[in-house]
């Protein structure tokens, strides 16, 4: 049976219009359906501003940081790599990286390529630390995350990890023995056929590119910093237009087969990396569990895969769903474009494949009574502290972010009340995202209490 045509005008009006409520100052969409036999059917719409402080309009091939939808292109160039025989999904990192060394000897024995794919290395992810612009940035690195700590078991739970990316990128630089960005050309980008997809600052000069923004105030604002350092690479920094992105998503939909028929990954694989690796445990701004570098969503019964990414002042949103063929990127430079995404998103899903966009998470009117005096405390990772206390207004959430990352944020705290909506789950209201953000609270097999919140696991340390 046809399908309708997609409308572009319709989807760049509804773009417009979306942006500007949301107050995003610039963003691409892109929609692509695939049809045996025939062209791929791609629409594009562009709105706004790529720097507010030029007023330089955004381009349909304008280039945009991708954030950590990045960590699912490194995964394929893995699984490239596994197929190849030149790793093993199952192999010890320790046994890749002779001088590899973190900071209790189960992190450094017992990690495997799979727990860094699939976030459950127990390795703290937001290590960030500048090692420097040079090609041996990630082997610095390697040093760096000696002394990072221990968050879980390893394999025990799930607790989204960007540290685990880079040092995947490492084992790409020693099995390939090219610097990832390199790698990454060679292996991904020039047999996608990718003309605007860049790594590196200086190559993102070459076209026309966005730049982050700061919002919250009457009128964005342009961030502190362009881009993270250069470690991070792996995890985060890819920059690419529209068109390169919804390539990469054509990939896995087509079984691991490029544009022009090249074989990139086998059909194997790209089954493996959507397959069910781990549950996350708090489902609602993400998905509801991880394969192999993807992550999965579950769409009130349809299952979609992508990723979503998040720099400084810079938000990307990927999805794919493989029953319909349908895959839809979009890429903004406003950090808190949940709301964009999310409008958006339902309609597109909804009208073009009657698919509805996951629930968010609702606080009900007649909340219950849930006692909290187990989990009052103080929870701690490398990047953020959180506190769980309680007054009179009822149990109060507040988190503080240190380090580097935190020297860039005008206000690195973020606090208010915790709102019951069931055993174990409660609901803090983020205002620059307008969403109730969950903060779900559980407790391991070996006694160890956690708070989730953000994609992390934090433990309980006094």
């Amino acid at each position: 049976m046809n399908q309708p045509v997609i409308d572009q005008a319709h989807w760049q009006a509804r773009l417009d219009a979306v942006a500007e409520q949301s107050g995003v100052p610039g963003a691409v969409l892109g929609i692509m359906r695939l049809a045996e036999g025939q062209p791929d059917e791609v629409v594009r719409a562009a709105t706004g501003v790529l720097n507010a402080n030029t007023g330089r309009d955004v381009r349909t091939d304008s280039l945009f940081q991708i954030g950590s939808t990045t960590k699912a292109w490194t995964a394929t160039v893995v699984m490239q790599l596994i197929e190849q025989g030149k790793l093993g999904l199952d192999q010890r990192v320790k046994d890749v990286l002779p001088d590899f060394e973190l900071s209790t000897p189960e992190l450094t024995n017992d990690i495997t390529v799979r727990h860094l794919l699939n976030h459950t290395s127990g390795l703290d992810g937001d290590v960030f630390v500048d090692t420097g612009r040079g090609d041996d940035n990630l082997e610095k690195f390697m040093d760096v995350l000696r002394t990072a700590v221990q968050i879980h078991p390893v394999g025990a739970t799930w607790s989204y990890c960007n540290s685990g990316f880079s040092i995947l990128g490492r084992i790409i630089e020693v099995v390939t023995d090219q610097v990832w960005d390199v790698a990454m050309k060679e292996r991904l980008f020039a047999p996608l056929g990718l003309t605007h997809t860049v790594t590196l600052p200086e190559e993102a000069l070459m076209f026309d590119t966005a730049v982050g923004h700061v919002v919250g105030g009457p009128e964005p604002k342009v961030a502190p910093i362009w881009t993270l350092q250069r470690n991070a690479g792996p995890a985060g920094l890819i920059t690419a237009s529209i068109d390169d992105l919804l390539a990469f998503a054509r990939l896995h939909l087509k079984g691991g087969v490029a544009g022009d028929g090249t074989r990139v990954i086998s059909e194997e694989s790209v089954r493996a990396m959507q397959a069910f690796e781990a549950d996350v445990p708090e489902k609602y701004l993400l998905g509801d569990s991880w394969g192999l570098g993807l992550i999965r969503f579950d769409w009130h019964g349809a299952r979609l895969y992508g990723h979503d990414g998040n720099t400084v002042g810079q938000a990307a949103f990927l999805r794919f769903y493989p029953e319909a063929n349908l895959a839809v990127g979009l890429l903004t430079n406003d950090g808190t474009a949940h709301r964009l995404y999310e409008t958006l998103y339902g309609e597109i899903f909804r009208e073009l494949c009657g698919v509805e966009i996951q629930d968010e998470l609702v606080v009900p009117d007649d909340p219950p009574q849930l006692d909290i005096s187990d989990w009052i405390g103080t929870y701690e990772r490398a990047s953020t502290v959180i506190e769980i206390s309680t007054d009179d207004g009822g149990p109060q959430f507040k988190a503080t972010q240190r380090g580097e990352l935190a020297e860039l944020e005008e206000n690195p705290e973020l606090g208010g009340a915790l709102k019951p909506v069931r055993e174990g789950l409660y609901a803090i209201y983020l205002e620059d995202m307008k969403v109730e953000a969950p903060v779900w609270f559980y407790q391991l097999d070996s006694g160890e209490r956690y708070v989730h919140f953000g994609g992390r696991a934090t433990k309980k340390v006094a």
